[in-house]
């Protein structure tokens, strides 16, 4: 995952040991030694993430940050505040400043990756997002709820910690609050209060007496309806390995023992805040753009969203320096599914290869129906080859299962045709062109037989 970083500290030997860790995973770094500077740069290179110093002249750390936090064109910009202050009020005071975490120097590498990754993937969804409301907006012509942020409190916890007193002092804290909070001893019960729920967080201990903590990240994020969930992990400070694993599990933030309860405020109001922020978005988008640009029948979106989203996702990658692939799917033989079935086997078979389809997927991609039996699937940050593997998995994945379609008839065997495509590098063609090259190769893919997969030519990507 390749990103913009911006380094910011007035120490030039701080700003080199860290450009260098982050370069050896190639992502792409600049700095400034002030806070000052740091605003000018964010403003005109938009970076992924600040890594922020906190004692610098001109302007301080704690400041930077809330400029940035404050500015409607950069305040989706994760920061990481970096210093030698390790005080339980320092953090805090940078949390509630706006920054999204709080690293103490000398930095722990695995840490400090762990965490860069973690705010990158989160950042790409809320980008997303921000980016669906803008189109929902162009075709509603209206003005949708605004940001109502009072929220980062009387949200709805599920604390998993199995006992003595470090349970007893989440309680007292969160009611600080008034958060409704439901007590878990166990993995299996903290997800199923979790789903069961309209939960906005889960606090989960690493240490339990019986089980692996760790193991909540993966069944949360496996499961539709907590997949966005926030995740707040609370471990031990020999940990930082687990920590790690838990972030890249897809864990959103997590605390040290032994823990301050202003911490556990501060960053239980800002997943609290975030959460709320995710929400409305989704639903602002959701609810306008539902019947206008959302197929019916599938859930997909409509070639009308795709003809005027497109083009943004295509734009936005280029401007970035970032890859974009496209694959054009078609269900084989999907006529005679109704010819011999009728309709609602048809219909039925549709919604079901989009649901296996949107499950292969990450949140940000885009499944878009054409027509009939055929669809785009737009991947932002996805290079050719990559595509070329989840166009396999997904072809086989589709073929391995038959479909259900009626309790009194037996399951239907379908299998499905990808065509793939990608922007070329320079980025001087339209979405119109990469679909054409992704449905040239869909047609390829029919010739060759069928259920199969087949990405442009070479001859195709150079025309």
């Amino acid at each position: 995952m390749s990103a913009r970083i911006l380094v910011v500290d007035d120490n030039p030997l701080n700003v080199k040991l860290l450009a260098a860790k982050l370069a050896h995973d190639y992502y792409i770094v600049s700095s400034a030694t002030d806070g000052a500077e740091a605003l000018a740069k964010i403003a005109a290179e938009k970076p992924d993430i600040v890594l922020l110093d906190v004692m610098m002249p001109v302007m301080d750390g704690f400041e930077a940050c809330r400029r940035i936090k404050a500015d409607p064109a950069t305040t989706h910009i994760p920061v990481v505040m970096v210093t030698a202050l390790s005080d339980v009020a320092d953090r805090v005071k940078g949390l509630e400043a706006g920054a999204d975490d709080f690293l103490t120097k000398p930095i722990n590498d695995l840490a400090l990756m762990a965490r860069v990754r973690s705010l990158l993937r989160l950042k790409m969804i809320m980008d997303e997002w921000r980016l669906r409301e803008a189109t929902s907006r162009q075709f509603l012509q209206g003005v949708l709820d605004g940001d109502n942020d009072a929220a980062a409190r009387n949200g709805y916890i599920v604390l998993l910690e199995d006992g003595g007193p470090e349970r007893e002092f989440f309680v007292r804290t969160l009611a600080r609050l008034e958060a409704r909070v439901t007590l878990t001893a166990t993995v299996e019960e903290a997800v199923a209060s979790a789903q069961a729920g309209a939960c906005d967080l889960v606090i989960a201990s690493l240490n339990l007496a019986g089980e692996d903590g760790l193991r909540i990240c993966p069944l949360l994020r496996t499961n539709e309806i907590t997949r966005q969930l926030p995740v707040l992990l609370v471990a031990n400070e020999t940990e930082v390995a687990r920590v790690a694993k838990g972030l890249d599990l897809g864990a959103n933030d997590y605390l040290l023992r032994p823990v301050d309860a202003n911490e556990v405020i501060a960053r239980t109001r800002t997943q609290l805040r975030q959460r709320r922020h995710y929400q409305r978005m989704r639903d602002n988008y959701e609810s306008s753009m539902a019947l206008a640009l959302v197929d019916p029948l599938t859930g997909a979106f409509n070639r009308r969203y795709l003809e005027a989203h497109g083009p943004k996702l295509l734009a936005r990658c280029v401007a970035d320096g970032k890859p974009l692939s496209l694959l054009m799917l078609d269900i084989d033989h999907f006529k005679q599914v109704n010819d011999r079935h009728g309709h609602a086997a048809g219909d039925a078979v549709l919604r079901e290869m989009v649901g296996r389809v949107m499950m292969g997927l990450r949140p940000f991609d885009m499944v878009a129906r054409m027509g009939g039996e055929e669809f785009a699937i737009v991947m932002p940050e996805t290079e050719l080859g990559a595509a070329e593997a989840i166009a396999q998995r997904l072809c086989e994945r589709i073929k391995q299962t038959p479909m259900t379609w009626s309790d009194k008839a037996p399951p239907l065997g379908v299998t499905v045709s990808i065509g793939v495509a990608a922007v070329r590098a320079a980025g001087v063609e339209s979405m119109d062109q990469i679909l054409a090259r992704a449905d040239e190769a869909l047609y390829r893919a029919k010739n060759a037989g069928r259920n199969c997969v087949m990405t442009e030519t070479a001859e195709a990507a150079r025309a």
